[in-house]
């Protein structure tokens, strides 16, 4: 009939591209760790999506002393979150990789030792 919109079948599916999913969880992350970047470096995330699920692993850098099994709660949470909600895909499994822990000994001292 005119005017009727084909079935969800015939229209096809929509597909989000891999890259968009980490474009999504590391800014995700980056909320997470209160918008501010810390130790001057923004998270970073890739994913590995297999039909409607979405499988995280992001990188990131915390200031120290902190709680870093909070912070990484934190981080986990907001990401399965904001990937369930914005791209529609079931999110069973995010690790956290702290890949830098910055003090305000070492901030800035990139490449140096400090004693």
């Amino acid at each position: 009939m005119p005017g009727q919109l084909p079935g969800a079948a015939e229209r096809g599916a929509t597909r989000i591209a891999d890259r968009v999913v980490s474009k999504i969880a590391a800014y995700a992350a980056y909320e997470a760790l209160g918008g501010a970047p810390e130790g001057g470096s923004r998270p970073r995330a890739s994913v590995h999506v297999r039909q409607e699920t979405a499988r995280v692993r992001v990188a990131v850098e915390l200031d120290y002393p902190t709680d870093v099994g909070a912070r990484c709660r934190a981080v986990r949470s907001r990401v399965a979150g904001r990937v369930r909600q914005l791209a529609g895909m079931a999110v069973p499994e995010v690790t956290v990789e702290v890949e830098r822990l910055h003090s305000d000994d070492t901030r800035g001292t990139a490449g140096r030792r400090v004693a």
